[in-house]
């Protein structure tokens, strides 16, 4: 008979011990831009603009597979309880917005 699998801190790395609590994460980032600048915009410039942005891509030096690593990342696993904490303070909305990436 074979213990609970092995589980590892996502973030540091650390072995989970199996009567340890941990928390399962599931994170995806997926990349928006605003492409017509204005609503009011006359139907006329939302094609020209939109004709602009396919013409940017298509020449552009980026592969395709580059572009989709811009527009989407996906990622999940567990992490302790003090990975955790620090995601958490991280990513809530509540803490100070002006701090630098």
């Amino acid at each position: 008979m074979t213990g609970p699998r092995l589980r590892r801190c996502a973030t540091c790395g650390r072995a989970l011990n199996p009567r340890e609590v941990y928390y399962r994460f599931k994170l995806v980032l997926e990349g928006e831009q605003d492409v017509l600048e204005s609503a009011e915009a006359s139907e006329d410039g939302e094609q020209d603009a939109l004709a602009a942005l396919v013409r940017r891509l298509e020449e552009g030096p980026e592969d395709a597979r580059e572009l989709e690593d811009q527009v989407h990342w996906e990622r999940a696993g567990v992490v302790c309880g003090g990975c955790r904490a620090v995601a958490v303070r991280m990513l809530d909305e509540s803490t100070d917005s002006t701090r630098s990436h």
